[in-house]
């Protein structure tokens, strides 16, 4: 089935000093375990199968597509605040770039081996990091925030030494680039400002053709990842992911979810989560995204001022907040279901917010049960009851709440059908994916099918075993932090 398709590798024709080509390394005994559907799709392969020969011939490393032409990307990038010059892909290689009907779309193998950008790295994956990625990646399409793919997920006889001896596996994954900012900061910062324009020039050749022709490309290609970043972190916000690594190698130039390492979605409201065992300092928790994605955005822009007026990037960044605030509000509102503007609907969000933080309310079954709320005293109960908190608390709340919904328009079973389309009952949840690896490690991929299944439709109500998919953690569960190998 690969054999159809059709590349136009773009990123081959930059300068030779932006990649070195390199061989996946070969990977024995590899056993496909999982292929995405909705991923499948997006490449023109409807039923790509587990078993398809090509498919394991490319994630086993042991033969490519014709027209692939596999590379290293080399990139730098600001690592938990400090400059590291020797980056790159240290464990994956972009196979190449594949001719779909809506754009081209990279094929880029991790767990693919050494590359000269390893460094200490052993260019290896484990499973269960791929698999967390390949969970995470679909799950976030099917919300439908934007995010790199993943085509399928594979394991191998590699004993891969982390924390411990894992499994290796290996991952395909699917993205319209993986330009990253470190890619700019790299030429930047290194003053190699032809090449800089080069690269400035592909993105936008590539992926911003409606920018090409602008007076000044650099500070309009800048302006476009401003505002595309700033409503990736707002649906981060609005959904309650955390990224945990948000380093300036990981931000994505076209506003993709990029690099899942340890995040993790909240399930209680805790506004200062940090899932990340490295992070210490907290210095990417949930409430500090926001204004991470700023500070890294402020060094992309620092990387470009030899090819764009400064002016014009400091005038973008003040944008920013702006951007972000007005797409968080956008999502809240429809996730309260509310379609009318009022002015005290930023008051009635952050209250709500502060209700779940007091009481370390469930995020996602909290905005669940306001998709069943008629303003009765039973639903009244029930809002409570999951948010576990004072009925005569969640009341004063409710109160607010009811009066902002006497404002609208659209009868109560129409808001609620349309805060069912927006507020998730299939959410990915650490002890679900725990369940997941500890099956498939023991050989059994029948709930990573059914999982991510259940995530990829995450409004959708399951019946049968599958609603076992929806069950949040037990009660007392301690929140579980994860080292960046995960």
């Amino acid at each position: 089935m690969f054999s159809q398709l059709v590349f136009d590798n773009a990123y081959t024709r930059l300068p030779d000093t932006f990649y070195v080509r390199q061989m996946p390394v070969p990977r024995a005994g590899t056993r496909i375990l999982d292929v995405s559907p909705a991923c499948a799709e997006l490449l023109g392969l409807s039923g790509l199968k587990t078993d398809d020969p090509e498919l394991l011939g490319v994630m086993s490393g042991q033969s490519l597509p014709a027209g692939a032409d596999p590379l290293a990307q080399k990139y730098t990038g600001h690592q938990f605040g400090s400059y590291n010059p020797a980056l790159g892909d240290g464990r994956g290689l972009l196979l190449g770039e594949v001719v779909t009907p809506s754009g081209s779309m990279d094929l880029h193998l991790k767990g693919a081996g050494q590359t000269p950008f390893s460094r200490f790295g052993d260019g290896n994956a484990v499973l269960r990091s791929s698999l967390r990625e390949y969970l995470a990646s679909e799950a976030m399409a099917g919300l439908g925030i934007p995010t790199t793919r993943a085509l399928a997920v594979a394991v191998n006889d590699e004993h891969v030494r982390r924390e411990r001896v894992e499994p290796g596996a290996t991952l395909l994954r699917v993205a319209e680039s993986h330009v990253r900012f470190g890619h700019f900061e790299w030429l930047g910062f290194s003053g190699r400002t032809e090449e800089l324009q080069a690269l400035i020039d592909h993105v936008i050749a590539r992926h911003r053709p409606h920018l090409a022709g602008v007076e000044a490309p650099g500070a309009a290609l800048f302006d476009d990842i401003v505002q595309r970043t700033a409503q990736l972190v707002a649906d981060w916000q609005a959904y309650g992911f955390v990224h945990a690594v948000m380093n300036t190698d990981n931000m994505s130039a076209l506003g993709l979810t990029l690099d899942y390492g340890p995040y993790t979605f909240l399930d209680a409201y805790i506004p200062d989560r940090v899932p990340n065992l490295t992070d210490s300092s907290g210095r990417y928790a949930f409430n500090q995204q926001p204004g991470v994605a700023l500070w890294n955005l402020v060094r992309l822009a620092q990387s470009l001022v030899s090819c764009a007026p400064q002016e014009q990037l400091e005038a973008s960044l003040q944008r920013y907040e702006a951007v972000l605030q007005a797409r968080f509000a956008e999502r809240m509102r429809a996730r309260f279901g509310l379609t009318g503007i009022d002015a005290g609907d930023s008051q009635l969000c952050q209250d709500w917010l502060t209700l779940l933080a007091d009481h370390q309310a469930d995020y996602h079954l909290s905005f669940r049960a306001l998709c069943d709320y008629d303003g009765s005293s039973e639903s009244r109960q029930a809002v409570a009851q999951v948010v576990a908190a004072p009925e005569s608390v969640v009341s004063d709340w409710l109160d607010a709440y009811d009066h902002r919904l006497s404002l609208e328009t659209r009868t109560q079973e129409e808001r609620h059908t349309a805060m069912r389309s927006c507020n998730p009952c299939n959410v990915l949840r650490l002890h679900h994916i725990q369940a997941v690896i500890d099956a498939a490690t023991d050989g059994d991929t029948r709930l990573l099918s059914e999982y991510r299944a259940c995530l990829q439709a995450p409004f959708t109500p399951m019946s049968g075993g599958l609603r076992d998919w929806q069950a949040p953690p037990a009660p007392g569960s301690v929140s579980v932090a994860m080292s960046c190998s995960s």
